[in-house]
């Protein structure tokens, strides 16, 4: 009778379906403004010992100030964008302006790096800004999920609209311009790695979700 009850047992066991492993969800960090002195620092240090990365925005003439912070990024496996040269609005702009926004970057860059995106300022995107894209062969990054932490300075606030909000494929944007948005960014790669999160760049992002971004479109999430 045991036996009869133990193959009848293993039987049942076989039938039971193999529950299906539940896709890995990804997200993009992407950072404005910077580089910003100790502030990119103390968010590249939480990245590094969380073994996370990142995509930075990089405004032109920060880089010139911050030469050694700007080669950091890349060589710690983060991506760098561009958010043009004096973080003016490139909407208001001429399209030769524009350009120039672009191409007075491009020297500014580590050796041989050649970015993948642009991010106009606010995200602010018009005609002539996408034919300078085009152009440049950037594609255009915006976001989707924005906790205006340039404007609260409440780290627990922007912890919160992100972690309310954030779903795979998102591109999350903050800055590195103070102390409570890089407080409030290793919290929520704290938070998000606990629930099973993978922080990769935009363009790996991309990759992942089989998409190619094309020089002058616009994307705010990849799924």
């Amino acid at each position: 009778m045991r036996r009869i009850f133990v193959i009848i047992l293993c039987i049942s066991l076989l039938c039971i379906p193999a529950r299906a492993e539940e896709p890995e969800k990804c997200v993009a960090l992407t950072f404005d403004d910077g580089p910003s002195g100790r502030f990119t620092r103390a968010l590249l240090n939480g990245l590094a010992e969380r073994e996370v990365t990142a995509t930075f925005l990089l405004c032109g003439y920060r880089m010139e100030q911050y030469q050694e912070l700007t080669q950091r990024i890349v060589d710690e496996g983060h991506e760098i964008g561009l958010h043009g040269y004096s973080h003016s609005c490139l909407s208001t702009m001429c399209l030769a302006d524009i350009q120039r926004e672009i191409s007075d970057c491009m020297p500014l860059l580590p050796v041989d790096y050649k970015p993948v995106f642009l991010r106009p300022p606010g995200g602010k995107v018009n005609a002539a800004v996408r034919q300078a894209a085009q152009e440049a062969e950037l594609a255009i990054l915006n976001w989707d999920v924005d906790p205006r932490d340039w404007a609260t300075h409440n780290a627990a606030a922007v912890e919160k609209a992100v972690l309310d909000q954030v779903q795979d494929g998102d591109v999350i944007l903050l800055h590195d311009m103070s102390d409570s948005s890089v407080e409030a960014a290793l919290v929520i790669v704290d938070a998000l790695l606990e629930k099973g999160y993978r922080f990769v760049t935009a363009s790996e992002l991309a990759r992942i979700k089989g998409i190619t971004p094309q020089p002058g479109e616009i994307y705010n999430r990849f799924r």
